[in-house]
């Protein structure tokens, strides 16, 4: 059974990262969702809200498993035997990015290939940066999460 692994900080989990989730289990009969922490970003949710909002968010799709993973991509795809890392490419300003990503998890893991999937259209420009900068504002976030994720993180940003 081929295995593939979905990264992110997922904070929070947007209808962006979803549609990547729910296209990459078309393809692939597992998809692990990794909600990983980096040392560059202050998220907003700790790791153990990021994985409970995801795995809310991700409920209805059998084949996705939502786990937290601190380290490097590359141990936990060797941990969970996959054989593939998805990435979502919204625009062209995420390419140099990924892949500086890509080919340095290439290097360290060989056997592992980064499938790079695009969005929906109506996603293309979603982030999760985006999302936060919107809500803190008091702007309508209603249609980029999951209505649970949208009262979660109102009540984290605005009280």
């Amino acid at each position: 059974m081929q295995t593939a692994i979905y990264p992110g900080t997922f904070d929070p989990i947007t209808y962006g990262h979803i549609d990547i989730a729910v296209r990459a289990s078309k393809i692939f009969p597992k998809v692990v969702a990794v909600i990983a922490t980096n040392p560059s970003k202050n998220p907003v949710f700790s790791m153990e809200e990021r994985v409970e909002l995801a795995q809310e968010a991700l409920k209805d799709v059998p084949q996705i498993t939502v786990i937290g993973y601190s380290g490097l991509i590359v141990n936990c795809v060797k941990e969970y035997g996959a054989s593939a890392i998805i990435r979502g490419l919204r625009a062209m300003s995420d390419v140099d990015y990924e892949f500086q990503m890509a080919y340095t998890n290439r290097n360290m893991l060989n056997s592992a290939e980064t499938v790079f999937l695009m969005p929906s259209a109506e996603y293309a420009y979603l982030n999760s940066t985006l999302v936060k900068q919107i809500a803190r504002h008091g702007g309508d976030i209603t249609g980029f999460v999951p209505e649970l994720v949208r009262k979660r993180l109102l009540t984290k940003l605005v009280g």
